[in-house]
Protein backbone atom coordinates (compact mmCIF):
# COMPACT_ATOMS: atom_id res chain seq x y z
CA UNK A 1 0.00 0.00 0.00
CA UNK A 2 1.74 3.46 -1.25
CA UNK A 3 2.08 5.82 1.94
CA UNK A 4 2.48 9.64 1.59
CA UNK A 5 5.57 11.51 2.67
CA UNK A 6 6.13 15.06 3.59
CA UNK A 7 10.28 15.77 3.07
CA UNK A 8 12.82 18.29 3.02
CA UNK A 9 16.50 18.15 1.74
CA UNK A 10 18.64 20.42 0.20
CA UNK A 11 19.04 20.69 -3.67
CA UNK A 12 23.09 21.14 -5.64
CA UNK A 13 22.95 24.05 -4.89
CA UNK A 14 22.55 23.75 -1.05
CA UNK A 15 19.23 25.54 -1.08
CA UNK A 16 16.31 23.57 1.37
CA UNK A 17 13.72 22.09 -0.59
CA UNK A 18 10.35 20.73 0.80
CA UNK A 19 8.02 18.43 -0.83
CA UNK A 20 5.37 15.39 -0.70
CA UNK A 21 5.46 12.16 -2.40
CA UNK A 22 4.00 8.72 -2.11
CA UNK A 23 5.56 5.75 -2.14
CA UNK A 24 5.44 2.03 -0.87
CA UNK A 25 8.46 2.25 1.11
CA UNK A 26 10.29 5.23 3.18
CA UNK A 27 13.51 3.16 1.16
CA UNK A 28 11.52 3.91 -2.10
CA UNK A 29 11.26 7.41 -1.12
CA UNK A 30 14.18 8.36 -0.13
CA UNK A 31 15.82 6.28 -3.81
CA UNK A 32 13.33 8.38 -5.50
CA UNK A 33 15.17 11.59 -3.68
CA UNK A 34 18.21 10.75 -4.21
CA UNK A 35 18.24 9.83 -7.59
CA UNK A 36 17.43 13.89 -8.35
CA UNK A 37 20.23 15.05 -6.95
CA UNK A 38 18.95 16.01 -3.03
CA UNK A 39 21.29 15.52 0.31
CA UNK A 40 20.32 16.03 3.69
CA UNK A 41 17.19 14.21 2.73
CA UNK A 42 14.38 13.74 6.00
CA UNK A 43 11.45 12.09 5.28
CA UNK A 44 7.94 12.02 7.88
CA UNK A 45 4.84 9.78 6.92
CA UNK A 46 1.73 10.60 6.81
CA UNK A 47 -2.08 8.92 7.00
CA UNK A 48 -4.27 9.01 4.63
CA UNK A 49 -6.20 12.12 6.07
CA UNK A 50 -3.03 14.33 5.18
CA UNK A 51 -1.90 14.62 9.10
CA UNK A 52 1.55 13.95 10.06
CA UNK A 53 1.71 10.72 12.41
CA UNK A 54 1.50 11.76 16.42
CA UNK A 55 4.21 9.90 18.46
CA UNK A 56 2.54 6.93 20.37
CA UNK A 57 5.29 6.76 23.15
CA UNK A 58 6.85 9.94 24.46
CA UNK A 59 9.78 11.00 24.71
CA UNK A 60 11.38 11.84 27.82
CA UNK A 61 14.62 14.07 28.59
CA UNK A 62 15.61 10.51 30.35
CA UNK A 63 15.75 8.34 27.12
CA UNK A 64 17.56 11.31 25.25
CA UNK A 65 20.19 11.13 28.66
CA UNK A 66 20.42 6.81 27.66
CA UNK A 67 20.63 7.74 24.03
CA UNK A 68 23.46 10.29 24.63
CA UNK A 69 25.35 8.44 27.02
CA UNK A 70 24.99 5.24 25.06
CA UNK A 71 26.33 7.19 21.82
CA UNK A 72 29.15 8.80 23.59
CA UNK A 73 30.17 5.12 24.61
CA UNK A 74 29.96 4.14 21.04
CA UNK A 75 31.95 6.59 19.75
CA UNK A 76 34.43 6.88 21.78
CA UNK A 77 34.95 2.85 21.38
CA UNK A 78 35.89 3.72 17.60
CA UNK A 79 32.19 2.58 16.02
CA UNK A 80 31.87 5.20 12.81
CA UNK A 81 28.59 7.18 13.32
CA UNK A 82 26.21 5.87 10.70
CA UNK A 83 27.13 2.46 12.50
CA UNK A 84 26.08 3.61 15.96
CA UNK A 85 22.93 5.52 15.08
CA UNK A 86 22.08 2.17 13.30
CA UNK A 87 22.70 0.23 16.47
CA UNK A 88 20.88 2.60 18.89
CA UNK A 89 18.14 2.65 16.41
CA UNK A 90 17.56 -0.78 16.43
CA UNK A 91 18.03 -1.74 20.25
CA UNK A 92 16.31 1.49 21.34
CA UNK A 93 13.75 0.61 24.29
CA UNK A 94 11.36 3.60 23.18
CA UNK A 95 10.30 3.13 19.77
CA UNK A 96 9.66 6.41 18.83
CA UNK A 97 13.15 7.97 19.59
CA UNK A 98 14.28 4.88 18.03
CA UNK A 99 12.50 6.20 14.57
CA UNK A 100 13.67 9.14 14.80
CA UNK A 101 17.26 7.93 15.28
CA UNK A 102 16.85 5.74 12.19
CA UNK A 103 15.95 9.57 10.49
CA UNK A 104 18.81 10.92 11.51
CA UNK A 105 21.41 8.03 10.29
CA UNK A 106 19.42 8.31 6.98
CA UNK A 107 20.57 12.03 6.76
CA UNK A 108 23.86 11.32 8.08
CA UNK A 109 24.52 8.81 4.96
CA UNK A 110 23.07 10.83 2.35
CA UNK A 111 25.67 13.92 3.24
CA UNK A 112 24.40 15.71 6.29
CA UNK A 113 26.31 16.16 9.57
CA UNK A 114 25.35 14.62 12.67
CA UNK A 115 24.20 18.48 14.15
CA UNK A 116 21.87 19.35 10.87
CA UNK A 117 20.60 15.84 11.06
CA UNK A 118 19.67 16.26 14.81
CA UNK A 119 18.57 19.73 13.92
CA UNK A 120 15.63 18.60 11.96
CA UNK A 121 14.42 17.58 15.29
CA UNK A 122 14.03 20.76 17.35
CA UNK A 123 11.34 19.26 20.07
CA UNK A 124 13.92 16.35 21.20
CA UNK A 125 17.59 18.25 20.22
CA UNK A 126 17.27 22.04 21.35
CA UNK A 127 19.86 24.45 20.22
CA UNK A 128 22.34 23.88 23.19
CA UNK A 129 22.07 20.30 22.05
CA UNK A 130 22.76 20.91 18.20
CA UNK A 131 24.66 23.71 18.83
CA UNK A 132 27.30 21.85 20.97
CA UNK A 133 27.30 18.78 18.32
CA UNK A 134 28.65 20.90 16.15
CA UNK A 135 31.42 22.37 17.81
CA UNK A 136 32.33 18.44 18.97
CA UNK A 137 32.22 17.36 15.23
CA UNK A 138 34.83 20.59 14.27
CA UNK A 139 36.82 19.83 17.03
CA UNK A 140 37.08 16.07 17.17
CA UNK A 141 35.67 15.72 20.37
CA UNK A 142 32.41 14.39 19.92
CA UNK A 143 32.69 11.82 22.70
CA UNK A 144 33.81 14.26 25.24
CA UNK A 145 31.25 16.31 23.87
CA UNK A 146 28.12 14.08 23.93
CA UNK A 147 29.09 12.87 27.70
CA UNK A 148 29.01 16.96 28.53
CA UNK A 149 25.69 16.98 27.26
CA UNK A 150 24.20 14.25 28.88
CA UNK A 151 25.46 15.40 32.15
CA UNK A 152 24.33 18.41 31.33
CA UNK A 153 20.59 17.20 30.78
CA UNK A 154 20.63 15.01 33.99
CA UNK A 155 21.38 18.20 36.57
CA UNK A 156 19.11 20.30 34.53
CA UNK A 157 16.08 17.44 34.69
CA UNK A 158 17.35 17.15 38.93
CA UNK A 159 16.51 20.89 38.99
CA UNK A 160 13.01 20.92 37.24
CA UNK A 161 12.23 18.05 39.24
CA UNK A 162 13.65 19.95 42.79
CA UNK A 163 11.06 23.15 41.40
CA UNK A 164 7.87 21.05 40.45
CA UNK A 165 7.89 19.02 43.96
CA UNK A 166 8.34 22.62 45.63
CA UNK A 167 5.09 23.71 43.98
CA UNK A 168 3.18 20.83 43.45
CA UNK A 169 2.93 19.68 47.33
CA UNK A 170 1.26 22.90 48.23
CA UNK A 171 -1.02 22.97 45.21
CA UNK A 172 -2.09 19.35 46.02
CA UNK A 173 -3.04 19.74 49.53
CA UNK A 174 -4.70 23.44 48.81
CA UNK A 175 -6.79 21.39 46.44
CA UNK A 176 -7.91 18.84 48.59
CA UNK A 177 -8.31 21.32 51.66
CA UNK A 178 -10.80 23.33 49.21
CA UNK A 179 -12.60 19.56 48.08
CA UNK A 180 -12.70 18.95 51.71
CA UNK A 181 -14.38 22.20 52.74
CA UNK A 182 -16.59 22.13 49.03
CA UNK A 183 -18.10 18.74 50.45
CA UNK A 184 -18.60 19.91 53.66
CA UNK A 185 -20.81 23.05 53.05
CA UNK A 186 -22.87 21.30 49.96
CA UNK A 187 -23.29 18.14 51.43
CA UNK A 188 -22.98 18.04 55.25
CA UNK A 189 -24.26 21.48 56.73
CA UNK A 190 -27.62 21.32 54.74
CA UNK A 191 -28.47 17.93 56.94
CA UNK A 192 -27.49 20.33 60.12
CA UNK A 193 -29.73 23.01 58.54
CA UNK A 194 -32.90 21.41 58.29
CA UNK A 195 -31.92 19.66 61.94
CA UNK A 196 -32.09 23.54 63.37
CA UNK A 197 -34.76 24.68 61.49
CA UNK A 198 -37.14 21.76 63.28
CA UNK A 199 -35.23 22.83 66.21
CA UNK A 200 -37.20 26.61 66.11
CA UNK A 201 -34.32 28.04 67.80
CA UNK A 202 -32.50 31.88 66.69
CA UNK A 203 -29.26 30.38 65.35
CA UNK A 204 -26.33 32.59 66.04
CA UNK A 205 -24.44 34.18 63.82
CA UNK A 206 -21.69 31.76 63.31
CA UNK A 207 -24.10 29.09 61.98
CA UNK A 208 -26.31 31.57 59.78
CA UNK A 209 -22.98 32.56 58.30
CA UNK A 210 -21.71 28.78 57.59
CA UNK A 211 -25.63 27.91 56.45
CA UNK A 212 -25.45 31.21 54.61
CA UNK A 213 -21.84 30.49 52.71
CA UNK A 214 -23.69 26.64 51.97
CA UNK A 215 -26.90 27.46 50.23
CA UNK A 216 -24.58 30.24 47.92
CA UNK A 217 -22.72 27.08 46.71
CA UNK A 218 -25.24 24.12 46.44
CA UNK A 219 -27.50 26.56 44.57
CA UNK A 220 -26.99 28.71 41.68
CA UNK A 221 -24.28 30.61 43.70
CA UNK A 222 -22.58 27.85 43.18
CA UNK A 223 -22.16 27.49 39.66
CA UNK A 224 -21.98 31.50 38.76
CA UNK A 225 -18.18 30.74 41.31
CA UNK A 226 -17.56 27.85 39.67
CA UNK A 227 -17.92 29.18 36.10
CA UNK A 228 -16.50 32.48 36.99
CA UNK A 229 -13.46 31.13 38.15
CA UNK A 230 -13.09 28.72 35.30
CA UNK A 231 -13.89 31.93 33.33
CA UNK A 232 -10.81 33.90 35.05
CA UNK A 233 -8.30 30.54 34.63
CA UNK A 234 -8.85 30.75 31.12
CA UNK A 235 -8.45 33.84 30.11
CA UNK A 236 -4.98 33.74 32.76
CA UNK A 237 -3.96 30.88 30.34
CA UNK A 238 -5.00 32.60 27.07
CA UNK A 239 -3.47 35.97 28.22
CA UNK A 240 -0.03 33.84 29.04
CA UNK A 241 0.37 32.70 26.09
CA UNK A 242 1.11 35.79 24.71
CA UNK A 243 4.00 37.16 24.61
CA UNK A 244 3.03 40.00 26.68
CA UNK A 245 1.45 38.03 29.25
CA UNK A 246 4.26 35.70 29.30
CA UNK A 247 6.71 38.65 30.13
CA UNK A 248 3.96 40.16 32.59
CA UNK A 249 3.32 36.60 34.45
CA UNK A 250 6.61 35.68 34.63
CA UNK A 251 7.85 39.23 35.97
CA UNK A 252 5.15 38.49 38.68
CA UNK A 253 6.34 34.99 39.05
CA UNK A 254 10.00 36.52 39.92
CA UNK A 255 9.22 39.10 42.31
CA UNK A 256 6.13 36.90 44.22
CA UNK A 257 7.11 36.34 48.09
CA UNK A 258 6.34 33.00 47.73
CA UNK A 259 8.32 31.30 44.60
CA UNK A 260 10.19 34.38 43.57
CA UNK A 261 13.28 33.73 45.10
CA UNK A 262 13.16 29.66 44.59
CA UNK A 263 12.92 30.93 41.00
CA UNK A 264 15.45 33.50 40.44
CA UNK A 265 17.85 30.99 41.95
CA UNK A 266 16.69 28.60 39.50
CA UNK A 267 17.69 31.16 36.58
CA UNK A 268 20.79 32.01 37.47
CA UNK A 269 21.81 27.74 37.90
CA UNK A 270 20.54 27.45 34.31
CA UNK A 271 22.09 30.19 33.07
CA UNK A 272 25.79 29.75 34.49
CA UNK A 273 25.76 25.82 33.43
CA UNK A 274 24.23 26.18 29.83
CA UNK A 275 26.95 28.97 29.53
CA UNK A 276 29.69 27.04 31.30
CA UNK A 277 28.86 24.33 29.37
CA UNK A 278 28.79 25.70 25.94
CA UNK A 279 32.07 27.89 26.32
CA UNK A 280 33.88 24.65 27.46
CA UNK A 281 32.55 22.72 24.48
CA UNK A 282 34.07 25.83 21.97
CA UNK A 283 31.12 27.32 21.11
CA UNK A 284 31.44 31.35 20.87
CA UNK A 285 30.29 33.47 23.48
CA UNK A 286 27.84 35.50 21.54
CA UNK A 287 26.02 32.35 20.28
CA UNK A 288 26.23 30.58 23.56
CA UNK A 289 24.53 33.84 24.99
CA UNK A 290 21.65 33.41 22.27
CA UNK A 291 20.98 29.87 23.48
CA UNK A 292 21.34 30.86 27.20
CA UNK A 293 18.75 33.63 26.14
CA UNK A 294 16.54 31.42 24.51
CA UNK A 295 16.24 27.90 27.33
CA UNK A 296 16.32 30.29 30.19
CA UNK A 297 12.57 29.33 30.73
CA UNK A 298 11.27 33.27 32.11
CA UNK A 299 10.80 35.98 29.31
CA UNK A 300 12.12 38.51 32.02
CA UNK A 301 15.63 36.54 32.38
CA UNK A 302 15.36 35.91 29.02
CA UNK A 303 15.24 39.54 27.51
CA UNK A 304 17.91 40.54 29.97
CA UNK A 305 20.35 37.68 28.65
CA UNK A 306 19.82 39.44 25.52
CA UNK A 307 20.66 42.97 26.68
CA UNK A 308 23.80 41.31 28.49
CA UNK A 309 24.76 39.86 25.02
CA UNK A 310 24.39 43.54 22.87
CA UNK A 311 26.67 44.78 25.92
CA UNK A 312 29.05 42.22 25.24
CA UNK A 313 29.09 42.54 21.14
CA UNK A 314 29.71 46.25 22.04
CA UNK A 315 32.91 45.20 23.83
CA UNK A 316 31.94 45.33 27.02
CA UNK A 317 32.96 42.72 30.04
CA UNK A 318 30.46 39.95 30.63
CA UNK A 319 30.64 40.84 34.30
CA UNK A 320 29.68 44.39 33.86
CA UNK A 321 26.45 44.45 32.25
CA UNK A 322 25.29 41.24 34.76
CA UNK A 323 26.18 43.89 37.25
CA UNK A 324 23.36 45.94 36.22
CA UNK A 325 20.76 43.23 37.62
CA UNK A 326 21.17 42.52 40.81
CA UNK A 327 17.80 41.18 41.57
CA UNK A 328 18.38 38.20 39.46
CA UNK A 329 22.26 38.11 39.43
CA UNK A 330 23.72 39.01 43.05
CA UNK A 331 27.29 40.58 43.44
CA UNK A 332 28.60 37.32 44.22
CA UNK A 333 28.02 35.62 41.03
CA UNK A 334 29.25 38.86 39.54
CA UNK A 335 32.42 39.09 40.95
CA UNK A 336 33.38 35.29 40.21
CA UNK A 337 32.27 35.98 36.49
CA UNK A 338 34.58 38.73 37.29
CA UNK A 339 37.37 36.47 38.38
CA UNK A 340 36.98 33.84 35.96
CA UNK A 341 37.52 36.18 33.21
CA UNK A 342 40.79 37.91 34.64
CA UNK A 343 42.11 34.53 35.29
CA UNK A 344 40.79 32.85 31.60
CA UNK A 345 38.92 30.32 33.33
CA UNK A 346 35.37 31.81 33.11
CA UNK A 347 33.71 28.03 31.60
CA UNK A 348 34.93 27.05 35.12
CA UNK A 349 33.58 29.57 37.40
CA UNK A 350 30.26 29.47 35.87
CA UNK A 351 30.04 25.86 37.06
CA UNK A 352 31.37 26.11 40.35
CA UNK A 353 28.50 28.93 40.83
CA UNK A 354 25.93 26.34 38.92
CA UNK A 355 26.83 23.94 41.49
CA UNK A 356 26.46 26.83 44.21
CA UNK A 357 23.20 27.63 42.92
CA UNK A 358 21.96 23.68 42.51
CA UNK A 359 22.59 23.43 46.65
CA UNK A 360 20.92 26.98 47.21
CA UNK A 361 17.88 25.58 45.51
CA UNK A 362 17.73 22.71 47.71
CA UNK A 363 17.80 25.16 50.68
CA UNK A 364 15.13 26.94 49.18
CA UNK A 365 12.94 24.60 48.66
CA UNK A 366 13.29 22.86 52.16
CA UNK A 367 12.63 26.12 53.50
CA UNK A 368 9.49 26.67 51.46
CA UNK A 369 8.29 23.25 52.44
CA UNK A 370 8.83 24.18 56.02
CA UNK A 371 7.27 27.49 55.84
CA UNK A 372 4.24 26.00 53.62
CA UNK A 373 3.15 23.61 56.20
CA UNK A 374 2.38 24.94 59.51
CA UNK A 375 0.59 28.04 57.65
CA UNK A 376 -1.48 25.24 55.30
CA UNK A 377 -2.45 23.53 58.29
CA UNK A 378 -3.37 26.41 59.93
CA UNK A 379 -5.61 27.47 57.64
CA UNK A 380 -7.47 24.26 57.18
CA UNK A 381 -7.54 23.80 60.78
CA UNK A 382 -9.27 27.27 61.34
CA UNK A 383 -11.72 26.73 58.37
CA UNK A 384 -12.49 23.59 59.69
CA UNK A 385 -13.00 24.45 63.36
CA UNK A 386 -14.87 27.25 62.48
CA UNK A 387 -17.79 24.93 61.08
CA UNK A 388 -17.40 22.41 63.79
CA UNK A 389 -17.94 25.24 66.37
CA UNK A 390 -21.02 26.99 63.84
CA UNK A 391 -22.56 23.22 63.84
CA UNK A 392 -22.51 22.91 67.90
CA UNK A 393 -23.09 26.26 69.24
CA UNK A 394 -27.18 25.92 68.30
CA UNK A 395 -27.13 22.27 70.26
CA UNK A 396 -24.96 23.92 73.41
CA UNK A 397 -27.92 26.90 72.94
CA UNK A 398 -30.19 24.22 72.85
CA UNK A 399 -29.09 22.35 75.90
CA UNK A 400 -29.35 25.80 77.81
CA UNK A 401 -32.72 26.22 76.93
CA UNK A 402 -34.13 22.66 78.00
CA UNK A 403 -31.46 23.31 81.51
CA UNK A 404 -33.60 26.18 81.88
Amino acid sequence: MATKFTWTARDGQGNEQKGELTAETRDEAFNSLARKGYQGIALTEKTTFGLTKQKRQKITEKDIVVFTRQFATLFNAGIPIVQGLDILATQCENKSLGKIIGQIKTDVESGSTLSDAMKRHPKLFDDLFVNLVAAGETGGVLDDILQRLATYIEKTMKLKKKVKGALIYPSMVITVAVLVVAMIMIFVIPVFANIFGDMGVALPLPTRIVIGLSNFLSGIGGVILFASLAVVGYAIVRYRATEQGRVVTDRILLKSPLVGDLLRKVAVSRFSRTLGTLIQSGVPILDALEICAKSSGNRVVEQLIYGVRSDVTAGKSLAEPLSKHPSIFPAMVVQMVNVGESTGALDQMLVKIADFYDDEVDNSVANLMTMLEPILMVFLGTVIGFIVVALYLPIFRMGDVIGK
